[in-house]
């Protein structure tokens, strides 16, 4: 396991969260001690989670942005409303190709999250992620912020309609009723996040007894802000690479989140 440090609750310190003047090795045993001591917490994640299930994150050297990157249009501005709005065909034709993966399942990560719920330990996934795997795994109470391809309408007559409409059709996909567009129910660039799962989000982040942060860069807002909303102890991170919030977190592990969830998890379960 690489990069294990922490600070805070399991090591002498100043005073304030991200004080490192007397950080100390950690193991998976301390995240599951957190997590079998937690009765609210809350698991906030991003693309990372969803890697190890075979769906690719965004700014990575292998991710969205990056191998997708020589078209007409840059990879954001096919997946805004500009580009929906202007150019629908290409719009449709560049989300089936990168943003639908329903042969994905859940993986480590997803099942240690349910099995938290089940137990009593985790009251919310709070996740970036729009492909329905935390559901999948069986976790009930999810806010997905960024919406999800497993919900799609209408948007004339409003009338819902599964991923299948999406992927079974070719070119722009019309409803069934009224000809209308069917539009994916996630938040594409230029696109207000919903207000009512943000505010969800933000009080079930409010209420957590703990908040474990696994595979995001934190470096997508508003959703990143969420974090200034938590106000208990301890702050877990969990991400492959460093994130803005390092320092201000009282562990922080760099390695696979399925991996140490998964562990952890049947640690604190046994």
């Amino acid at each position: 396991m690489r990069c294990i440090h922490a600070h805070g609750a399991f090591a002498p310190r100043r005073s304030g969260r991200g004080a490192n003047a007397y950080c100390g090795v950690m193991s998976v045993d301390e995240l599951s001690s957190i997590l079998a001591g937690a009765s609210r917490a809350v698991f906030f994640g991003g693309a990372g989670v969803s890697t190890e299930s075979g769906i690719p994150d965004f700014r990575s050297a292998t991710g969205l942005y990056t191998t997708h990157s020589g078209g007409q249009y840059p990879p954001e501005y096919m997946l805004s409303h500009g580009c929906w709005r202007d150019h629908p065909e290409a719009f449709y034709e560049f989300y089936r190709a990168t943003m639908l993966h329903p042969e994905a399942k859940p993986n480590a990560a997803h099942w240690a999250l349910a099995r938290l719920e089940e137990a009593g330990r985790l009251a919310a996934v709070v996740t970036q992620n729009i492909d329905g795997l935390h559901q999948m795994a069986g976790s009930r109470t999810v806010h997905e912020v960024h919406g999800s391809v497993l919900r799609n309408r209408c948007t004339d007559c409003g009338r819902q309609y599964p991923l299948e409409a999406i992927t079974a059709s070719t070119g722009i996909p019309r409803c069934e009723e009224c000809q209308g567009v069917i539009k994916p129910e996630v938040v594409l660039y230029e696109e207000n996040l919903d207000t009512g799962v943000m505010a969800a989000a933000m009080e079930a982040i409010g209420r957590a007894d703990v908040l474990i942060v696994g595979g995001t860069s934190l470096n997508v807002y508003p959703a990143a802000g969420l974090l200034n909303y938590f106000r208990g102890r301890p702050l877990v991170l969990i991400n492959k690479s460093a994130t803005p919030a390092d320092s201000s977190a009282d562990l922080v592990i760099h390695d696979s989140i399925g991996a140490v969830l998964g562990a952890a998890t049947d640690a604190a379960l046994a």
